[in-house]
């Protein structure tokens, strides 16, 4: 018998594009999302559960939701 792995998905920032504005960070429900170094945002992947609320937010359309293993 195999076990599968689910496959979930989680925020991930194209931070070269990334416009430091901060939507994302006001939006997300777990708090998984800050901005470093006032530059850039960041996902905390261990907090993140994938709903998706960052991307839609997002004005520069930078942010996607990435298929990880978990």
């Amino acid at each position: 018998m195999t076990v599968q792995s689910r496959k979930r998905k989680k925020a991930a920032v194209d931070q070269g594009h990334c416009v430091a504005c901060g939507c994302c960070v006001k939006v997300c429900p777990r708090g998984a999302i800050s901005v470093a170094y006032g530059c850039y945002a960041q996902v905390d992947e261990s907090a993140c559960v994938g709903c998706g609320l960052c991307a839609k937010a997002c004005p520069a359309d930078v942010i996607e939701m990435k298929e990880v293993e978990g």
